[in-house]
């Protein structure tokens, strides 16, 4: 498995030799770091604090024992405009890659490399799917079969390579594209043409959400920036407690009505009021571990999703949770360190931890219905250097997404995976011919996997 590429090495680097006889490998770490350590679980003051396995498998409720769940049925899916679908990243079920069978592949650029990293979700809308590769290059594709029909490179002229991450999103006939060369980018999805841009004070490595004709983006300094979709003008912004140790994955804001929810580095996860910036609450959903450093990087990766007046959203130092999306008070709060948007959907919500446990819990009171290790039968031991700093390479997942009554991640290891929604099962594999860390989405019968060598693929 390749070095991995997603921290901010820079303010990390101190945390290497802390942590460097750990095991386990995963391209959320950096130097090959990190195995799953020891930490502690969130208290209120007073309360005892007892220490846990980070991100242990959690043990099945014996209430739910038995006891089956509801999911609805898939629905047709015509657009998917922002990174999570829609604003609020609340898709539940779709009709989407029934044979589960490769049906094209496009090549769209640049892999990840050494200034290059594949970071961002693909959207489509109008028989288009628009992405962008690893030097910010962004194709607008048929989704029928595959054809290019426009590419723009929107690398400022002069610059060096390496403004990595960013992302689109597609509403309103534009194409709309955070880059971390500093700007946001607004162009017309017919043709390409930019029709504004606008420049930003620091890298922006998260994609954007679009939603009530504005464009909302966060930067690496924990800066959320609203624009508006029509001139690229900002129209507010506010700025979380900036934190220098964070993950190379980056997130986008989840929008519902006038709330717009963004997730920091920090661990903080703050709602603001979508029309002027107003803070109306904030948690942290983090904790520390007394013998892993890397418990520090709080990190919130995976896009937070606004369910039925839920907010769900989970971080890396290990804490899932769910929050009322109008006060912030937790409902429930489970010890599990991830890096992918959970998925409510019915009556459970479905999360991966960064170990590669897929966990169904009860949306209503947090119990665990059923856990399974998806790399079970995948850890292989790769030997270290004359001997010395043997590890254990672990698959990385991104995901899951439910599709046509089967439950797809894709890893590291290029495959994607069908499971039993209900059991965990698996049902299907397919070969993606190199590795995936961005997951699925799903737009008119097919599921759209983007690669990490720079690789387009529609799975029918």
């Amino acid at each position: 498995m390749p070095m991995d590429r997603l921290f901010k090495v820079g303010a990390v680097a101190g945390l290497a030799l802390v942590v460097a006889g750990c095991g386990t490998v995963q391209r959320v770490l950096p130097f090959n770091l990190g195995r799953s350590p020891e930490a502690e679980s969130v208290a209120s003051a007073g309360e005892r604090i007892p220490v846990i396995e980070f991100d242990q498998a959690l043990a099945p409720s014996a209430a739910l024992a038995g006891r089956d769940f509801f999911l609805p049925g898939p629905q047709a899916v015509a657009s998917w405009p922002n990174p999570g679908g829609t604003a609020d990243s609340a898709v539940e079920h779709v009709i989407a890659a029934q044979n589960f069978q490769i049906a094209w592949r496009r090549d769209i650029g640049a892999g990840a490399g050494r200034t290059s990293q594949v970071m961002a979700p693909p959207v489509a809308e109008g028989g288009r799917i628009f992405v962008m590769d690893g030097e910010t290059v962004v194709s607008a594709v048929d989704a029928r079969n595959g054809g290019q029909i426009w590419r723009v490179n929107l690398r400022p002229e002069g610059r060096e390579r390496g403004g990595f991450g960013g992302g689109v999103a597609t509403v309103g006939g534009r194409v709309f594209v955070s880059s971390g060369y500093r700007t946001m980018t607004a162009l017309d999805a017919a043709t390409g043409a930019v029709v504004w841009q606008s420049r930003v004070d620091v890298p922006i490595h998260g994609a954007p959400t679009v939603a009530g004709g504005r464009v909302y983006v966060v930067d690496v300094d924990n800066q959320i920036i609203a624009f508006d979709a029509n001139t690229g003008q900002q129209t507010w912004s506010y700025r979380g407690i900036v934190e220098p140790a964070r993950i190379m994955l980056a997130s986008a804001p989840a929008v519902t009505g006038d709330t717009v929810v963004a997730p920091f580095s920090s661990g903080e996860l703050l709602a603001l009021r979508a029309s002027n910036g107003q803070p109306l609450w904030q948690r942290e959903l983090s904790r520390t571990s007394r013998t892993s450093a890397l418990s520090e990087v709080r990190d919130i990766a995976g896009r937070p999703v606004i369910s039925r007046g839920f907010v769900y959203a989970v971080s890396h130092s290990g804490i899932l949770g769910s929050l009322d999306a109008r006060s912030g008070q937790p409902r429930w709060q489970l010890p599990i360190g991830g890096v992918q948007a959970p998925l409510p959907v019915g009556d459970v919500v479905y999360v991966v931890s960064k170990a590669g446990q897929l966990t169904v819990i009860n949306r209503e009171s947090g119990q665990v219905y059923w856990t399974r290790d998806l790399n079970e039968g995948r850890v292989r031991q790769v030997g270290g250097f004359l001997g010395f700093w043997d590890r254990t390479v672990r698959p990385s997942w991104a995901g899951p997404i439910l599709a046509s009554n089967r439950l797809v991640l894709v890893n590291s290891d290029g495959e994607a995976v069908a499971l039993n929604p209900k059991t965990g099962a698996t049902e299907g594999t397919l070969r993606l011919g190199s590795p995936a860390y961005v997951a699925p989405i799903a737009y008119d019968g097919a599921l759209i996997v983007v690669t990490d060598s720079g690789e387009l693929v529609s799975i029918r």
